[in-house]
């Protein structure tokens, strides 16, 4: 018993004496808090000392161990270990002050702390957040930026600093940031999508696409970079490489419907109607795509010339879609049918909730069909006028020799 007592007091007393002299070191007073702790803990056992065994009894002994012993003796090996106990209390009343919605008061404290200790990982990141949801992006930025100088290693704030800097309109800085990451790490995939977005968006197709094909090698299954992958192929007009790309997307993804609806556009750039029909009619399962679907097929149906098919897909669309009408009123493939098509009553418009990426290269595919058409047609001219021009030379050398032989006949 009284050994148990001696150790018992060497220690709290030594546990005690080390957190004070980090509270003196290092003038901080959180330390208080593990000090009065321990205090109670000492008490406690003086306490028992004076009483006697009125309060000797297992749970009173396991309250004294905890803590005078047990709770600095943990703060002690967690430091040892390159924890820092301040920092942690300090986050901890950050984030209740948080979710009390005291926010002032946790900028208060995280500030408070990056003052006594300048590198704070956590620290700097719990701000940086912060800053970020008040739309403070500068500010939000600078404490990503320290969060990185105190661990190096932080890649997802590394991130967050491209991201911020592309919502700021600074995407060549993001593009710069972007590109540093994934030297250091590959296989980041967020790094890879956001860096590849961004070239696209700058009509660097060429690198977006180096892009896409190395992170494929660390996500060889990603519907989604096929799918960037087709897009950035398209906007080069490597419609092989497109249809390839979209191709596998689909397959990985069978709801992946604006690939079906980019490849049956490829489909038509290549004349090829029967693939074109087959990959808008699996778009008709696609809210968004269903009214231009049915339009695509009423135009293949014209093409191929089935005219009942036609007004029915052609009407579907309208039902859909009413501005699909006045299109379809313009368009010259359709004047065979124009008068059998139902005109709307009222607007109706369905709303699509397709990407402005996805919008952008599904207009620049409608748009590349119709001027190969217009190639197409300007050639057939081309050559029937050729051809025209080789029969009236032809006929007018023989017209020449019989006004030549009229001549001589009448001399």
């Amino acid at each position: 018993m009284l050994i148990e007592k001696f150790i018992f007091n060497i220690l709290a007393f030594s546990l005690f004496i080390i957190i004070f002299s980090k509270l003196i070191r290092k003038n901080d007073t959180n330390y208080i808090f593990i000090l009065i702790v321990e205090a109670i803990g000492i008490a406690l056992n003086f306490l028992e000392l004076l009483i006697g065994g009125i309060l000797t009894n297992i749970a009173f002994k396991i309250l004294m161990y905890i803590l005078s012993i047990l709770i600095p003796m943990i703060i002690v090996i967690m430091e040892r270990k390159g924890e820092n106990f301040s920092e942690i209390i300090s986050i901890i009343e950050a984030k209740f002050l948080l979710h009390i919605g005291d926010k002032q008061a946790a900028k208060t404290i995280l500030l408070n702390l990056m003052e006594k200790y300048p590198d704070t990982y956590k620290g700097h990141i719990l701000l940086a957040q912060i800053y970020e949801k008040d739309n403070e992006m500068d500010k939000a930025i600078d404490e990503y930026v320290r969060a990185v100088d105190a661990n190096k290693k932080d890649y997802d704030s590394y991130f967050k600093i491209s991201e911020l800097l592309k919502k700021l309109g600074k995407k060549d800085e993001a593009i710069t940031m972007l590109t540093n990451l994934i030297e250091n790490k590959p296989d980041y995939y967020k790094a890879s999508m956001l860096l590849g977005d961004l070239l696209y968006e700058q009509e660097r197709f060429k690198e977006a696409v180096n892009v896409y094909q190395d992170a494929l090698k660390y996500k060889p299954v990603d519907f989604d970079l096929y799918y960037c992958l087709g897009m950035a192929y398209t906007r080069l007009n490597d419609f092989a490489n497109a249809k390839d790309c979209y191709e596998k997307a689909a397959e990985i993804n069978h709801r992946l419907y604006m690939a079906d609806y980019n490849l049956a556009e490829i489909a038509l750039i290549e004349k090829d109607l029967d693939a074109a029909e087959k990959y808008f009619a699996e778009c008709l399962m696609s809210e968004e795509l269903e009214p231009d679907a049915y339009y695509q097929l009423s135009k293949i149906y014209m093409l191929k010339g089935d005219k009942d098919k036609a007004i029915l897909f052609a009407n579907k669309a309208i039902e859909l879609d009413s501005s699909y009408f006045e299109i379809i009123e313009k368009e010259k493939l359709f004047d065979p049918i124009k008068n059998l098509l139902t005109r709307p009553e009222k607007s109706i418009k369905r709303i699509k909730k397709l990407s402005e990426k996805d919008r952008e290269i599904q207009k620049y595919l409608e748009e590349t069909v119709y001027l190969i058409d217009d190639m197409n047609k300007n050639e057939i001219k081309n050559r029937a006028s050729q051809r025209v021009d080789q029969i009236f030379k032809s006929k007018e050398k023989e017209i020449t020799d019989v006004l030549e032989d009229i001549q001589k006949e009448k001399i």
